[in-house]
């Protein structure tokens, strides 16, 4: 079991990085010693989950992008949600984003970054915590079998924007997402920075979103009990 979570620790800070990650940067990343890291790494390499550069640097491996895929198809709504985040960010010039619940984290399902240069870059299959952020508020307060009065005050509202409760940097706001069951599917957000995603610029992709919600729980394909 150790070495299990050392192999998943290694993928994650691979993951966290966001591109390829050099061997001091990983031991120190994992607090892990280089000797165990290229030891675990080598059979990670072996299956796909990681690849090592020329240049001794380690990335991803496309074993990773497979399981993705297979994990996205689960929820054969791709086709539905994909067109809406276009049109988010075509309303709003910020990120859009779809997110699911696994447990006492939120997944980001799809996404469509922003077009601007300065912009909250997400990644698909990033995995953030409940607690903080617009969709895992949202996501956390609509899923609640006994809400909270923080999450009844959410769901009364239909909707939460967070400003900075993740990163500092970034404001943020979502909306839940239900199907014609009136069974909760994921949140819908929109994110940029904070210093320009005032509070003008979220009232109007507050009302995007909703429209944008309103459109998917018409449309979302139902799934089977």
């Amino acid at each position: 079991m150790e070495s299990v979570e050392r192999a998943l620790q290694i993928l994650d800070a691979v993951g966290a990085a966001g591109g390829p990650v050099p061997l001091a940067q990983l031991a120190e990343r994992t607090g892990l010693y280089k000797s165990t890291l290229l030891r675990i790494a080598a059979s990670l390499e072996r299956f796909g989950y990681l690849v090592r550069q020329a240049d001794g640097c380690f990335r991803l491996g496309p074993t990773l992008w497979t399981l993705g895929a297979l994990y996205r198809q689960h929820f054969d709504i791709e086709e539905t949600v994909r067109p809406e985040l276009r049109r988010l960010v075509e309303a709003t010039q910020e990120t859009a984003s779809f997110y699911v619940r696994e447990g006492d984290l939120r997944v980001c399902l799809f996404r469509q970054n922003s077009p601007r240069a300065m912009r909250h870059h997400l990644e698909e299959g990033i995995r953030f915590p409940l607690g903080k952020g617009a969709s895992g508020r949202v996501l956390s307060a609509f899923s609640a079998p006994a809400p909270t009065e923080a999450e009844a005050a959410i769901v009364q509202q239909g909707h939460y924007c967070s400003l900075g409760e993740r990163d500092p940097h970034v404001a943020a706001i979502a909306v839940p997402v239900f199907d014609r069951e009136d069974r909760l599917r994921g949140a819908l957000a929109v994110s940029g920075l904070i210093t320009r995603f005032d509070e003008k610029s979220r009232r109007a992709a507050l009302r995007a979103l909703r429209e944008g919600a309103a459109r998917l729980r018409a449309s979302l394909p139902l799934e089977s009990r």
